[in-house]
């Protein structure tokens, strides 16, 4: 599919097991997240393709709440479901490959920040935790329920506010969690970033599960990958690094917001969107600080 002169199409793909037991949050969160690519590029997603496999013995009063819940989310992203694939699988799988669009100088990369940069996140941390919670049991029903809501929260207002206001450095936060994809954003754009931990914002109740030690495997994996690229102050406490290590699904967009951009950027999001500051852009090494 070619783009008009003055665009950029967009492609992108996701699509994971379940990760909450409840049927329609899986569908919703699932299209959440793979929808959430093409605004953390600038963009607006136009069409939609569903990748999907099952078990065979799974039948319709599963099924049809996975599809329902994921098709309302891709309605409220205005772009349309063509067609998709599914086939038998023993482990359940669920997603969207994701076409879209941006004008070319409306890109948001992780090659666009920029010493002096504010550093915005605009969903809570947190959710490795408590869907872990939940595989182990010990979850709390009302903490589950608000972070699935959030987990199926559209990043496309927060998306279409970055655009507006010009922001060009950024990414959606999920399988390589706040610090991995971070440090990602550091070496694209050639900048360190630095992290305030007491700024960091976490879904209800994953602060207590973290300090109980639950945590995804996305925590321990994320400690192994990014070695040198992550430095992590002695008096930031262990279960914030597990959290900022842990992967998040469907997590927010980390925006690197110019400085005399900021309030534009806050008067930007709808009412009931937020916005937190957990940080800044600097020059030096390509490296991320969490202190």
């Amino acid at each position: 599919m070619r783009a008009e002169a003055g665009k950029i199409r967009l492609y992108s793909t996701d699509f994971f097991p379940p990760v909450v037991d409840d049927p329609a949050a899986y569908g919703a969160i699932a299209a959440a997240n793979a929808l959430s690519d093409i605004w953390a590029m600038g963009g607006e997603p136009d069409v939609v393709l569903n990748l999907a496999g099952f078990p065979e013995d799974w039948g319709e009063e599963t099924l049809a709440p996975i599809f329902d819940a994921a098709a309302q989310k891709v309605k409220e992203s205005g772009a349309l479901w063509v067609g998709g694939h599914t086939v038998r699988s023993s482990e359940p799988l669920f997603g969207f490959a994701v076409f879209g669009e941006v004008d070319e100088e409306g890109l948001i990369s992780n090659h666009g920040a920029r010493p002096g940069d504010l550093l915005f996140l605009t969903k809570p941390l947190g959710a490795g935790s408590v869907t872990t919670s939940v595989s182990r049991g010990v979850s709390d029903p009302k903490v589950v329920e608000a972070t699935q809501r959030g987990m199926a929260h559209l990043n496309m207002n927060a998306g279409r506010a970055a655009r507006k206001i010009g922001v060009k450095g950024g990414t959606d936060i999920t399988g390589f969690g706040l610090l991995g994809h971070s440090a990602n954003l550091a070496a694209g754009s050639g900048v360190q970033i630095s992290l305030r931990a007491l700024s960091l914002p976490f879904y209800e109740g994953a602060a207590e599960l973290a300090a109980e030690g639950i945590f995804s495997g996305g925590s321990t994996r994320g400690k192994q990958s990014l070695g040198n690229r992550v430095e992590v102050a002695s008096g930031v406490p262990d279960w914030v690094a597990g959290i900022a290590f842990d992967a998040e699904t469907s997590g927010g967009l980390l925006l690197a917001v110019p400085p005399d951009k900021q309030d534009a950027f806050i008067a930007a999001l709808p009412e009931g969107e937020n916005a937190t500051w957990v940080g800044e852009v600097e020059e030096g090494e390509s490296i991320v600080t969490l202190s």
